[in-house]
């Protein structure tokens, strides 16, 4: 998906380590919080939040925040319920043409 939105292999091997990959230091910053939120999000201070500050409003503070928080809370869940990605046109529900010519596809297809 990095690769998708323009990160090169050198910046996305070097995630590894920030000081070294030539990332802008507002987004190396914000990978540091993320991490940081991640690991023990009891341990962020004010000098984390002072280090977006340079980079970043509090209102984009506070939605990295949410978009981190959020991100965490899902793959919890999923890891408790055992849920993995799968890759595009696998898992979920598929209706076949027999099901669809059957009249065994969902109710919205049966009235059609």
């Amino acid at each position: 998906m990095a690769r998708r939105h323009g990160a090169t292999q050198e910046q996305i091997d070097g995630l590894e380590d920030l000081e070294r990959v030539d990332l802008p230091e507002g987004e190396k910053a914000a990978l540091r919080f993320a991490e940081k939120m991640t690991i023990e999000a009891a341990s962020i201070r004010e000098s984390d939040v002072d280090a977006l500050r340079q980079h970043y409003d509090d209102d984009q503070i506070v939605e990295l925040a949410c978009v981190v928080g959020l991100f965490n809370s899902l793959n919890r869940f999923a890891e408790a319920m055992g849920l993995w990605p799968t890759r595009p046109g696998e898992g979920g529900p598929r209706e076949t043409e027999t099901e669809t010519e059957a009249g065994t596809g969902t109710e919205d297809e049966d009235q059609k």
